[in-house]
């Protein structure tokens, strides 16, 4: 076979704010309860960013941890994707924020907005300038501060979301073009506008003039989260050239913990391999995933070599999946 250049994730880090809200602290001030978010979600705790906190503060902080880990400087990157539906200013980007705050060099740097399948995306778009040799180390960070979209008067939304970071270093491995090389191995993205109002926000920069708030038709999106997540996942393995019993870890976004189960067992895939972080820290959004692959990384679950297949969907709607060869 011939040489190949894949990008490769060697290094993952992560960042959850400080302040812990458990589910009887939000029982507090909504009409919810403990028995009932576990029941339905999985979820027992979340964090929420501090006040004065943006978005970019946790990324920097995922970003530090993940170049640490690839061993790796601030100056060494030359790409910042950062995948948030929460940014801290409508511009510049908060991709932009994040290079001031690490002391980057002069680079590209931009965000890619997608939702909760923002982090899938935005792998997609640093593997296009990695493996064409137009990046040698890139941060791609998922980050969303989702308490700040919330409706305190929905209990049925605001009692799903957390704040947190995540961030992998991208950068070129030569392979020979099978799927035992190290990197980016198939992409399965999707998108279909027409179902919007399933899950959106009722606010916009040239609509209202305002954010706005979260607003989310919670059945319909369970609905169509296990059948269309299923087939991204079957069609990114295609695109890899795998099978999905030849993968080691599932690694998909936090959404519901019925959700991951049903997509599970749609795959075949058993519920052991499947990487959960959603009971303490919600849905983090499109930082959910790169949360749950730090944690599988730290307790030693992932090794180099796995095989890796991450999923997502989100607002739009979206969603998408990729096979990773860790």
């Amino acid at each position: 076979m011939s040489s190949i250049i894949r990008s490769a994730i060697t290094g993952v880090g992560a960042y959850l704010p400080e302040r812990k809200v458990s589910n009887a602290d939000l029982a507090k001030i909504v009409d919810t309860s403990d028995d009932w978010i576990v029941e339905r979600t999985g979820i027992q705790s979340r964090r929420y960013a501090a006040e004065g906190q943006g978005t970019s503060d946790l990324a920097v902080e995922a970003a530090r941890g993940a170049l640490a880990a690839a061993g790796r400087t601030a100056a060494d990157v030359d790409l910042i994707v950062v995948a948030t539906t929460t940014p801290d200013l409508t511009f510049p980007a908060t991709a932009a924020l994040v290079q001031a705050k690490i002391g980057a060099p002069v680079c590209a740097a931009f965000d890619i907005q997608a939702v909760c399948t923002g982090f899938v995306y935005a792998l997609s778009v640093a593997d296009g300038f990695v493996a064409r040799g137009h990046a040698r180390c890139a941060l791609v960070i998922g980050a969303d501060c989702m308490s700040r979209l919330m409706d305190w008067t929905d209990r049925s939304t605001c009692v799903l979301f957390g704040d947190g970071a995540g961030a992998v270093v991208m950068e070129p491995a030569a392979g020979d073009g099978s799927t035992a090389d190290r990197g980016m191995l198939g992409f399965a993205l999707r998108s279909d506008g027409t179902k919007q109002a399933m899950l959106t926000a009722d606010g916009g920069v040239s609509s209202t003039g305002q954010v706005g708030k979260l607003r989310m038709q919670g059945h319909q999106v369970f609905r169509h989260a296990v059948v269309n997540i299923a087939e991204a996942v079957e069609a990114a393995a295609a695109n890899a050239g795998v099978t999905i019993q030849e993968v080691d870890w599932f690694v998909p976004h936090q959404a519901n913990q019925r959700i991951l189960n049903g997509v599970a067992h749609r795959l075949g895939l058993d519920e052991s391999r499947v990487v959960s972080t959603i009971a303490e820290h919600a849905n983090t959004s499109a930082a959910s995933i790169p949360l749950a692959l730090n944690a599988a990384v730290a307790d030693g679950r992932v090794k180099k070599g796995d095989l890796l297949l991450l999923e997502a969907m989100g607002g739009g709607l979206t969603w998408g999946a990729c096979v990773v060869r860790f």
